[in-house]
């Protein structure tokens, strides 16, 4: 099985943290990986116009977000920016081939933004 999820949080996608599921807000799945690169292609799509900044993986995983959009984090003391990612999975793993040229390492971020040490330990 295919799924396609959306998440929002402090991680880019492609960190799978533990309680990573924690941050989806939607999951589609799909026999074929045909259906669920269409699906990820429309919400990669979406997404990338309703967003300042992208960072894209070559194996079907992006993260997107806008300057301000930032939580306050009482364990970091600080402001960590909040991303909106995009996942192409199999079985809940990532996959292991990479997408189509349109989505190989694309990137216009602004610099390395805030990440919660705490999700390191």
């Amino acid at each position: 099985m295919y799924q396609v999820i959306t998440m929002y949080g402090d991680n880019e996608p492609w960190w799978f943290f533990e309680d990573w599921q924690e941050d989806v807000e939607e999951d589609k799945t799909f026999d074929c990986l045909e259906e669920a690169e269409r699906y990820y292609i429309k919400k990669w799509q979406e997404l990338s116009s309703t967003y300042e900044y992208i960072n894209t993986k070559v194996n079907y995983l992006a993260a997107f977000w806008n300057d301000g959009d930032e939580r306050w984090c009482e364990e970091c003391d600080e402001d960590l920016q909040q991303y909106k990612g995009l996942a192409l999975l199999k079985d809940n793993q990532s996959v292991t081939f990479e997408s189509g040229d349109d989505f190989h390492e694309r990137n216009n971020d602004c610099g390395k933004p805030k990440c919660c040490k705490s999700s390191f330990a």
